[in-house]
């Protein structure tokens, strides 16, 4: 079992990875292009909203209530009757996210005036940053219909994995990093506001991720007609569970839309500092936390359709283990080497040393909550496979609520790194009110070995943080060195830490018996 699903995950983090990659490549180019100033805060809020929409109708509430019903078709109905789901979800998911997307771009200024209520305000009142609001309006009428493409691509997604193909949705997001490249250096430059570049890059990246899918689909003979099908039973289950999923699976986007919100009121470049930290948080996250997440899910709900309730158990342990082995020396490296990360990375063109520095307070902030985000991501496929999603909402209310008592508390005295810190906050009462209600249903166990595990991966970490802590040059290095320099000093403290943990990994023996890692 857990060779399949290890298998599994690294083919989908491999096709991250590229996707990632190149996600940090896009980065570099957009800082290089606009740093951190009024513009680039404009264009990350622009593509920030359609993005919390797209986990909301598309990748996370959809996929956790689809793929449990999907599974269930898959091994108990026709071909026919998979089918035709497949057709009636389509179409009715798609004609409620066609209204929303032609309201968003035809209210573009509501929704900019809605979460960026700071700019808003300045601009009815004639202040400095009003024209941060009309540019945000503007921005959203280009990148709004980018939710249209990425739902029929989530949709599609969520149907391949369902029946084992998890290569082609991981290595989906590619082309979207692609298209923003090529738009920033080749129509950037050409214009005066190269955020129109960005948006525009956002569209056509939306559109070629869509048009990817379809061979695949076809080739399963999964490709269908979108039908209009509100009550069929099929389509009203998987809204039933998908109404309170909407919430329960969105709270860390709807917390960073609020940091959103509140960065608006706050200095220029707060959104832009967030940003690039979030950035460079995402790649772990998707690399270990997603992706594991995404290959347990279908695993999850085809051992609670079987009702062989010690399998699941043991894949939803294997989870947590894999992201614990994963995740905990991923976060501490992201904490340890925050700034020289940021330095090597977008440290050039428009974006300053002074960024990197501001840059990096909010990305140690977010760093320190990597592991909840993970573990949250994991934690929930254990509801959600069992087609549970009251209580994740239940859970989800609190740790949002706190994420708004948190941001009070830190965001007065700390600004924009409060409001990175109430974030992670906030995840670690996710996952730990997940996590105890899991245990209390009997689902998540502890298994012989368990913290024996837990303080070898501990010890390694502790290994691997103080090679790299030993190894890394003072600040002024950084700030003196040649670019090729940083690059080969940060690849040589990456490998000397990752090298570390291997090495402690191995010496400890992490894996030496079937109770420690694997079944």
């Amino acid at each position: 079992m857990s060779k399949s699903l290890a298998k599994s995950g690294i083919i989908v983090s491999f096709m991250t990875l590229i996707s990632r990659v190149l996600g940090l490549v896009r980065d570099v180019v957009i800082a290089n292009l606009m740093g951190a100033g009024a513009a680039a805060d404009v264009f990350f809020f622009a593509n920030k909203i359609p993005n919390f929409l797209r986990r909301l109708f598309a990748e996370g509430a959809f996929a956790q209530a689809f793929v449990p019903v999907l599974t269930e078709y898959k091994q108990g109905k026709t071909l026919d009757e998979q089918r035709l789901l497949i057709a009636r979800v389509a179409g009715t998911l798609g004609t409620l996210v066609t209204i929303v997307t032609l309201v968003g771009v035809i209210a573009s200024p509501v929704v900019a005036a809605m979460f960026g209520t700071g700019w808003f305000l300045d601009w009815y009142h004639d202040g400095p940053q009003g024209h941060k609001f009309v540019l945000a309006a503007d921005l959203l009428r280009i990148t709004f219909p980018y939710l249209w493409f990425i739902t029929f691509t989530a949709l599609a997604g969520a149907i391949l994995n369902t029946i084992g193909k998890f290569a082609v949705a991981a290595f989906t997001p590619v082309f979207l990093n692609i298209a923003i490249i090529v738009f920033a250096i080749w129509l950037g430059p050409q214009l005066d506001q190269p955020e129109y570049a960005l948006a525009w890059g956002v569209f056509v990246g939306g559109a070629v991720q869509f048009l990817f899918q379809i061979p695949f689909l076809k080739r399963a003979r999964l490709l269908v007609r979108p039908r209009w099908g509100w009550r069929d039973p099929g389509v009203t289950k998987i809204r039933t569970l998908m109404i309170p999923a909407l919430f329960g699976v969105s709270v860390s986007q709807i917390n960073l839309l609020l940091d959103t919100f509140i960065a608006s009121f706050l200095m220029s470049g707060s959104i832009s500092w967030l940003y690039y930290s979030d950035r460079l948080l995402e790649f772990p996250l998707g690399l270990f936390g997603i992706a594991i997440a995404t290959v347990i899910l279908p695993a999850l709900s085809s051992r609670h359709v079987d009702k062989s309730a010690e399998e699941f158990s043991r894949t939803l342990d294997w989870g947590i283990r894999t992201v614990v082995l994963l995740g905990l020396p991923a976060m501490c490296g992201l904490i340890v080497l925050a700034e020289p990360m940021l330095m090597v990375l977008f440290m050039r063109g428009e974006f300053t040393p002074e960024d990197a520095r501001l840059a990096s307070y909010s990305l140690f902030a977010y760093g320190s909550g990597l592991l909840s985000f993970m573990l949250v991501k994991v934690l929930a496929t254990g509801f959600y496979s069992r087609q549970d999603t009251k209580r994740p909402v239940k859970y989800g209310i609190i740790a949002m609520v706190s994420n708004m008592v948190f941001n009070i508390i830190f965001a007065i005295p700390y600004g924009y790194v409060g409001l990175a810190i109430a974030t992670s906050l906030s995840a670690a009462v996710n996952a730990g009110l997940l996590g105890y209600n899991l245990w209390r249903d009997g689902v998540l166990k502890r298994y012989p070995g368990t913290l024996t595990y837990l303080t070898k991966v501990a010890l390694a970490v502790a290994a691997m943080v103080a090679v790299v802590l030993y190894l890394v040059p003072a600040r002024s290095w950084w700030l003196a060195a040649e670019f090729v320099d940083r690059v080969w000093q940060l690849a040589l403290l990456i490998g000397a830490g990752g090298g570390t943990y291997l090495l402690s990994l191995l010496l400890l023996r992490v894996v030496k018996s079937k109770n420690d890692i694997s079944y």
